[in-house]
């Protein structure tokens, strides 16, 4: 809509022939000859002549410097009409030249509305409130939206009065426009990235203290009113972020620190997370403001609650897992108040049939099961968590109750007393607890961890389903346990072990008809080491099949050694690990033993574990096949300590039992060990089992044996275990042994 200005505008410039004109006047009225009236006359013409040059340069100037500014500038007279518009404006209003076109605005294509979209009508605008109350109107935003172009852009507008007409309106009114429409569109923008992104801005007048919020900014505080200076802004937070973010702003004013804090605070009752941040610059006018921006980070805090909790926690029971429970045990260690605690480690017993009976998603159901019911025992009274596998850890305190974890501990064996039903089957399992109390026990997290560990497998090996408090014996015991299990792993390479024969014979006769082979085992650091300290230790960490196979091959040369010798011993017995028996070879082992020492398989019987029996892999009906093949004789050793599993002994080919030298040495004082004998000894007579009883050690106890039909013993005696030569020199003649 550009159009040029209006017929009635003031004249763009004077006419070139008034410079002539005015010479000539000048000229005239300096001539002595003409007389004093007509000097006077022309002196006047020429000075009207001068005015009029003098206005018209004037206007000329200030056309070019309006024509060269950056604002468009539209001039209008006491009666509204537009008597000069600037290039700016035509450019800025995109209108052509019509003359006495009305401008701007007057057409319908043009709408004014504010910032709110509103439409703006003309009496509004500010070069009709300038003209009406002759006084300047604006800076005020407006936006003008082409109707026809569908377009909308944004100009700020000033309109400033000049002159009097006498009748308080003024002569004219200049209108300034000011094109914003990139800053708006930038603002617009970033307010919408604000939005987007939860940030706020803010600014604080430190000598005012008054506080100034953008609208995402008061949002995100959600109060109403929003608050309007310093201490409002810190009542929308919690203790102690209030005293925080106070501080944060008294070293901004006194340093010129700046800060950033993610703070928590209160937002319709309900909280949420803010993150604030500072700039200040040097001491100076500028640091009388301070300003920043406020980021709602209630989403990410939240997330990071999710994660940390996810990182805290074991997915199957829901529990603390093991990272968690250490670091919450190290926190309470390190702080005087909490020291006092206790760690209970809980293992269940046999949780691995179950798990290997009907399958690791069964046994995940065992798990959280067990773990409800330790959880519903300890209540609020400690931490529980999950390790992993079958193994849970438990911390409480003990400032207030000393006796706290010993009672726990009493409770979660009971909790374990009625059975488990998984897949419509039920199942006894119990638990081993081992305890460490600080400071006894460690003062440190991961060593009270592995001492109430320690103490729990002392619980287990000393029969299961029970609790053992850590001490500093039980810290010499674990000590020497660590020791053993170190040189244990090269005591084969090394030549370490011995074997030690102890003589097995008719108890009627006192023949010698048979040997034991026991393993001993002679350290260069430790000394010598009984087989009860260190078999235990080998069947956990699997040096036993080693071991088992070397005491395989030597008891065979021995033996073939012997009868090569002349010596009349009808067979060898070597104890066998269950874990022999889980490699799925023992059968080519013995076999092959056999072969290289000329040996037949009735020469050699192996003595096995109750466990065994009641493990019951595929691999051991294998094996026991396998062996009955080769003839060699199988027997269960320390019969009735165990689980006594009748039902194993009628199905497999078990072809003896050794009565147990618990239940042989109170007989035959003691009736409870008469009944068992005479139990064990009904069982093996009844399932034609060989018996042959171990720890024979009286007469009396041989003579009760003896009515009762038991032909074989062994014990002390007849002799304790002996070194091969000196088994040799005493029963090489197979001499009756009194």
């Amino acid at each position: 809509m550009n159009r040029p200005p209006p017929a009635d505008a003031p004249p763009a410039g004077g006419n070139p022939r008034d410079g002539a004109l005015l010479a000539e006047l000048e000229q005239a009225a300096a001539d002595p000859a003409r007389t004093a009236d007509q000097r006077t006359l022309l002196s006047r013409a020429a000075s009207a002549v001068r005015g009029a040059r003098d206005e018209a340069l004037v206007e000329l100037r200030f056309r070019e410097v309006v024509e060269n500014v950056q604002q468009g500038i539209v001039v209008r007279d006491h009666a509204g009409l537009v008597v000069y518009v600037n290039s700016e404006a035509l450019r800025m209003f995109d209108q052509r030249p019509v003359a006495n076109a009305p401008f701007p605005g007057g057409g319908p294509e043009l709408m004014f509305v504010d910032e709110r979209g509103h439409e703006v009508p003309p009496e509004r605008l500010p070069s009709a409130l300038a003209l009406a109350g002759n006084c300047p109107a604006g800076p005020q935003v407006l936006g003008m939206f082409d109707r026809e172009a569908r377009t909308l852009s944004w100009v700020s507008v000033t309109a400033v009065p000049h002159g009097d007409t006498g009748n308080g309106r003024p002569r004219f009114v200049m209108t300034f426009y000011t094109d914003v429409t990139g800053l708006k569109r930038d603002s617009a923008l970033f307010a919408r990235a604000q939005a987007l992104a939860s940030i706020g801005g803010w600014e604080w007048d430190t000598g005012r203290d008054r506080l100034y919020l953008t609208r995402e900014a008061r949002r995100i505080l959600g109060r109403d009113p929003a608050p309007s200076d310093l201490e409002g802004l810190l009542e929308c937070l919690l203790e102690p972020d209030r005293r925080r973010l106070r501080q944060a702003f008294d070293a901004a004013v006194q340093r010129g620190w700046g800060f950033g804090l993610e703070l928590q605070g209160n937002r319709g009752g309900r909280p949420f997370w803010m993150r604030i941040m500072a700039e200040v610059g040097a001491h100076g006018p500028l640091s009388a403001r301070i300003t920043g921006t406020i980021q709602d980070v209630t989403r990410q805090k939240q997330d990071e609650e999710t994660l940390r909790v996810q990182a805290r926690t074991d997915p199957l029971t829901g529990l603390l897992n093991r990272d968690a429970i250490r670091a919450e045990l190290a926190e309470r260690l390190a702080d005087p108040v909490q020291r006092a605690l206790a760690v209970l480690y809980v293992d269940l017993d046999r949780f691995k049939t179950v798990n290997d009976v009907l399958g690791h998603a069964a046994g995940d159901r065992l798990l959280v099961a067990a773990a409800n019911r330790i959880r519903a025992v300890v209540g609020c009274e400690g931490l529980l968590a999950r390790l992993g596998g079958d193994e849970f850890l438990l911390v409480c305190s003990l400032a207030d109750d000393p006796d706290r974890a010993l009672r726990l501990a009493e409770r979660i064996l009971d909790s374990f007393r009625a059975s488990f039903r998984v897949h419509d089957e039920e199942f006894a399992v119990t638990a081993s607890i081992g305890l460490a109390i600080a400071p006894e026990g460690g003062t440190e997290a991961q060593l009270m961890i592995q001492n109430a560990d320690a103490a729990m497998y002392s619980s287990k090996r000393r029969g299961r389903n029970g609790w053992q408090v850590f001490t500093p014996e039980l810290a010499a015991q674990q000590q020497r346990r660590l020791q053993v299990e170190t040189q244990l792993r090269n005591a084969v390479g090394n030549g370490e072990l011995t074997l030690y024969y102890q003589p097995q014979v008719d108890l009627a006769s006192g023949r010698t008809v048979a040997a034991e082979a026991l393993v001993r085992w002679n350290n260069p650091a430790l000394g010598a080491i009984l087989p009860g300290e260190f078999i235990d230790l080998a069947e956990n960490t699997g040096d036993v099949v080693a071991i088992g196979d070397w005491v395989l091959r030597e008891a065979c040369r021995q033996l073939g050694r012997w009868r090569g010798r002349g010596m009349a011993l009808e067979r060898i017995a070597v104890n066998v690990s269950y874990r022999q028996f889980l490699t799925g070879d023992l059968p080519v082992r013995v076999a092959e033993a056999l072969e290289e020492f000329g040996l037949s398989g009735d020469m050699l019987e192996l003595e096995l574990t109750e466990r065994l029996l009641v493990e019951d892999v595929p691999e051991t009906a294998e094996a026991f096949a396998a062996l009955q093949a080769l003839g060699v004789r199988l027997s269960i050793d320390d019969f009735g300590e165990g689980y006594s599993a009748l039902n194993y002994l009628r199905r497999l080919p078990i072809h003896g039992l050794k009565l147990s030298q618990l239940f042989v040495q109170g007989v035959p004082g003691n009736e409870s060990d008469v009944a068992v004998c005479e139990a064990v000894i009904g069982i093996a007579r009844s399932l034609r089992l060989g018996l042959l009883a171990e720890g024979v050690e009286t007469g009396a106890q041989r003579d009760f044996l003896v009515q009762r039909g038991v032909t074989l013993g062994q014990g002390f005696l007849y002799a304790p275990g002996l070194p091969a030569d000196e088994f040799e020199a005493r029963f090489g003649r197979s001499a009756p042994v009194t």
